[in-house]
């Protein structure tokens, strides 16, 4: 018999983060039960091969699992317990399970009152899968009615890409918008598609023969290339002017980030001068540390009202005590974090962005063939090493990575051709 803990929603979470004691609470709780598996959230997947780190899990629980089939065991992640299970497992399972934070889809029309999707047209969803058409179209509905409310000045899109909810922000929702991305290919594809879609509109008006006065009201997004790397240099650009089109288009070097900072003082307010300029931050698939320094621009900015992100990648965040000299890191964010003394690490954080249902979907053939594939790649590195150890490479230079590339500096080949030479 197996207990599904996935079904029961959040009542089995006794955490909350209504308040901000709440909040700190929940976090000491993850915290404190995390550190004692430090040994397995820090290491590589295969290093649990390599390394034999099943020696350092509890007896009873090998024992029981190694028995079990895969079917079950890809349920773990889920919550879901079998009733021979020893006790300590079955509490390690709930408690994980009880701190997780719940994904529970909200109901939108319920959260935001007056919300309703539209159905993009073929022009502005060319390009798009049916993936990234969906989260367009709830999105830039979300930020749209927020915009409104606020009486928004402008919306920055930050990490734009190639610009697709920029586009319909403008050209849809008619809101001023600026695209910001650290890639030049990413924001001259934005202004191209930009460009045949104001040809595509200008067109329809001509049709419906109001040329003049909505050929005024069409906005096109500016799309502007840059590496966003801190929260100043993010504040400068969104409080410069959208309605100047001669505003000068930085790139990632050191200087024009200096002229952006220079600029800060200069810029053009985004409203009218008897109004407190309003600014939206937005934000569809917000890379890594991309996500917090939008958080920190709304907390130290007074123009920018509101901040709507779907963040990802938060495997790539900066951790302090990283290598990241001189630069405000990622992760941890919050004063109570730092406080509890919790370290991820790269293989951590690459492990938090697994997906319990990713799993918890898995046939008996999708698992096997996981656990197969980490199996192999321990077995190759293991080899890899034996054979590489008498040329003098040490461990730590050399890696398995998916699809069996071997990760090695260019000084090994060389090692290995002279010694080759040698026999």
């Amino acid at each position: 018999m197996a207990t599904d803990l996935r079904g029961n929603g959040g009542s089995n979470c006794k955490y909350k983060c209504d308040t901000a004691a709440n909040t700190l609470q929940w976090i000491k709780a993850i915290a404190d039960f995390i550190k004692p598996y430090s040994f397995l959230i820090n290491a590589p997947v295969v290093n649990f091969f390599k390394d034999r780190l099943w020696e350092a899990v509890d007896e009873e629980w090998m024992e029981c699992l190694r028995k079990e089939p895969v079917e079950n065991l890809l349920l773990i992640p889920s919550g879901v317990v079998q009733e021979n299970w020893p006790e300590s497992l079955k509490k390690f399972i709930r408690t994980s399970k009880s701190l997780a934070f719940q994904r529970e889809q909200a109901d939108l029309q319920m959260v935001l009152p007056g919300w309703c999707m539209a159905s993009l047209n073929t022009v502005l969803s060319q390009g798009m899968n049916q993936k990234k058409k969906h989260e367009v179209e709830v999105l830039s509905a979300i930020i749209s009615l927020i915009a409104s409310d606020l009486e928004s000045s402008a919306i920055v899109d930050v990490g734009a890409g190639q610009g697709y909810l920029a586009q319909v922000l403008s050209f849809h929702y008619k809101h001023s918008v600026l695209a910001i991305d650290a890639c030049s290919h990413h924001g001259n594809v934005t202004s191209a598609r930009s460009a045949r879609i104001k040809k595509y509109y200008l067109a329809q008006i001509r049709k419906a023969g109001f040329y003049r006065l909505e050929a005024e009201n069409l906005r096109l997004p500016k799309a502007m290339t840059f590496h966003v790397l801190s929260v100043d240099a993010l504040k400068s650009l969104a409080n410069m002017s959208l309605e100047d089109d001669h505003v000068e288009k930085p790139s990632t070097t050191g200087d024009d980030q200096k002229k952006i900072n220079q600029q800060e003082s200069k810029c053009l307010t985004l409203c009218n001068s008897d109004q407190e300029p309003s600014l939206v931050l937005a934000g569809l698939h917000a890379c890594g540390d991309l996500s917090v320094i939008m958080l920190r621009t709304f907390v130290e900015c007074k123009e920018v009202k509101a901040v709507i992100n779907i963040g990802c990648c938060y495997n790539l965040l900066t951790e302090y005590g990283s290598n990241n000299k001189g630069i405000q890191n990622g992760f941890p964010m919050s004063f109570g974090v730092k406080s509890s003394s919790l370290s991820l690490g790269k293989s951590g954080r690459d492990l938090a962005c697994q997906s319990a249902e990713r799993w918890r979907n898995l046939e008996k053939e999708g698992g096997l063939h996981n656990f197969e594939l980490h199996a192999f790649r321990a077995a190759f590195q293991m080899t890899w090493l034996q054979l590489a150890h008498p040329l003098g490479v040490k461990e730590r230079h050399c890696a398995v990575k998916r699809k069996g590339r071997v990760q090695y500096p260019r000084s090994v080949v060389k090692i290995s051709l002279r010694h080759h030479n040698q026999v």
